[in-house]
């Protein structure tokens, strides 16, 4: 997936990463923090922090509308803290740059899935056929039940 990221703005900072039409986010609400890595690497697995860690204070952003953010939490579970920021942490690959690009393509993908409003669903009433095959298997059951039962008449 390619990143649409516009130019600056007067009222953004340096870039903005389009989500949707009508979402924009500023790359400047995006912090990161780089840390060692797990993971292969060579020589460099011990020196180079190349492991990204992206941090996206949901709460406190203006950009996303409020029925999104609301999806995204259900949507984003564990990896939202107490305080409602986003964590994203990314190591797949060797560099700083494609850790990076990893995490804010992994956190557009989620507030694209957030921003698509799930359909209503429309209550149904239950067909004849299903209720009579619901009360056929009721009455095996009790019949099942009703033959275990030993009979006092019988002793």
């Amino acid at each position: 997936m390619i990143l649409a990221i516009l130019p600056s703005r007067k009222l953004w900072s340096e870039t903005v990463i389009r989500i949707t039409s009508r979402i924009l986010l500023d790359d400047a609400e995006l912090q990161f923090r780089f840390v060692r890595s797990s993971g292969p690497g060579g020589q460099n697995v011990n020196k180079v922090a190349t492991s990204a860690e992206l941090r996206f204070n949901v709460k406190a952003n203006r950009s996303l509308p409020d029925e999104v953010k609301h999806r995204l939490f259900g949507l984003a579970g564990g990896k939202i803290n107490r305080q409602g920021v986003l964590i994203i942490s990314a190591q797949r690959f060797r560099t700083q740059e494609r850790n990076r690009a990893d995490a804010i393509e992994r956190l557009v993908k989620l507030l694209q899935r957030a921003a698509v409003r799930p359909p209503k669903r429309i209550a149904t009433k239950p067909t004849k056929a299903s209720k009579q095959r619901r009360l056929q298997g009721k009455r095996q059951v009790s019949e099942k039940k009703r033959l275990r039962r030993s009979s006092i008449r019988d002793e």
